[in-house]
């Protein structure tokens, strides 16, 4: 069982987001506890090409910058469209060599903030107020687990373990070769008879 399944394309001595019967090294609820524990593990010679951090319980994150405006909107798209009317205008200098460079750099930056302005305005009145503000988002883990093949799990938690590194490991976390067991029977009593015998 593999922790995550090969891609189609995946090619003998390149890296894959994949481990065969991996087992859990330890729990970190920073990204930079996981990546040190695996530093850790590389300067023991261990073999991190075995390794895989993984990120779990995905949540998305907004961060509210400002609160938006008809000026705002209107100076954002204007300034916008101006670095996009410099970077055409500097790409056609380049392969049209015409006779004055800063002329068609000049006239593709105003065309490009007319554009930029009238974009972002009318982009801006179809929202109808229903979002006047801007954000950055991202989306993060709260917890970071690092696998590694199970041939190697006792020798890095060992290492791990040397090295005072907590890794908060829980019995059992991780994903490894499960398989599929009978349910428990109840003993029979007088109170609890057991399951009827199989028919025939």
């Amino acid at each position: 069982m593999s922790l995550q399944p090969k891609g189609p394309g995946g090619r003998q001595g390149f890296a894959t987001l994949s481990l065969e019967y991996p087992m859990s090294l330890g729990v970190f609820e920073q990204y930079v506890d996981a990546q040190k524990a695996v530093d850790t593990l590389s300067d023991n010679q261990f073999p991190v090409e075995n390794c895989l951090i993984v990120g779990t319980d995905l949540k998305q994150m907004e961060r509210v910058t400002a609160r938006l405006t008809w000026g705002r909107v209107a100076l954002g798209g204007l300034l916008s469209g101006v670095w996009l009317g410099l970077f055409v205008g500097l790409i056609l200098s380049l392969f049209s060599r015409p006779s004055n460079p800063l002329t068609l750099l000049l006239y593709t930056a105003l065309y490009g903030a007319v554009f930029g302005l009238i974009w972002s305005v009318v982009g801006y009145a179809f929202t109808r107020g229903a979002r006047d503000f801007s954000s950055v988002s991202q989306v993060v883990a709260t917890r970071y687990e690092v696998f590694c093949e199970h041939k190697f799990a006792q020798q890095g938690r060992q290492i791990l373990a040397d090295a005072g590194i907590d890794v908060g490991v829980r019995e059992g976390i991780g994903i490894a070769p499960v398989t599929p067991t009978s349910p428990p029977t109840q003993p029979s009593s007088p109170d609890h008879p057991g399951p009827p015998p199989p028919a025939g």
